[in-house]
């Protein structure tokens, strides 16, 4: 069967959705255990980094399939280019599931529930999955306008964040005997931060596609 360069681009576009919405899973799996101290749920997810990787790699070999045999311009160029890039940006989220998760794994005591509310950690990974949701509604329906919210979700999130070390060396004053999980959470939180700014890379990666407008370098406002 000869499937043409259309059919395959639209393999290609699948195959991209399905590794958006496997990392999304990953992250929130990962999440979930490190806030339930769950090794079991921990353990799910570093296995599922096996099919995090071999999505990956035919992602990479698809976009190199395309652009031998089709040789694409213009849209279909900056398709292909947006694919691989985003493809690069979901592995990279998929890694950080992978770190947080081991961190579970490999740490004995629970990080104390008083040290997430005085992170304010569920409204800033409530924000990270609003942003996650735009951003697959985004790849979806090829939105642009949808792509851009990311970039003032992005803002708040890195706002909270930049509160997360005084208020932890706050609480390491009040019990010195939390040192070990307060400086395990503010590295999960800097790896969040981390998947924010994916998350804003796909959103630019969209939009260039789309309208073949660079977003990156651009000087903010």
């Amino acid at each position: 069967m000869v499937i043409n360069a259309e059919q395959q681009r639209a393999s290609l576009n699948q195959t991209g959705l399905e590794m958006l919405n496997l990392c999304t899973s990953q992250l929130e799996k990962a999440t979930e255990a490190l806030k339930n101290h769950d090794s079991d749920l921990a353990e799910e997810v570093m296995n599922g980094e096996t099919r995090v990787n071999a999505l990956d790699l035919k992602i990479e070999r698809d976009c190199e399939k395309f652009l031998a045999l089709y040789n694409p311009v213009a849209i279909d160029l900056r398709f292909i280019m947006a694919i691989r890039k985003i493809n690069l940006d979901l592995e990279r989220m998929g890694d950080i599931a992978y770190e947080i998760s081991n961190y579970v794994v490999d740490e004995d005591k629970k990080i104390p529930a008083s040290l997430f509310k005085a992170l304010s950690f569920d409204k800033m990974y409530e924000t990270l999955t609003s942003m996650l949701e735009d951003i697959t509604v985004a790849y979806e329906e090829n939105d642009v306008k949808i792509s851009r919210k990311v970039f003032k979700k992005g803002k708040a999130l890195n706002k909270i964040n930049a509160k997360a070390f005084d208020i932890l060396e706050a609480e390491i004053k009040k019990d010195n005997e939390i040192i070990k999980q307060a400086l395990l959470l503010f590295v999960v939180v800097k790896k969040l931060e981390r998947v924010g700014g994916l998350i804003k890379n796909i959103a630019e990666e969209i939009i260039f596609y789309i309208d073949a407008e660079v977003l990156k370098h651009k000087k903010k406002k």
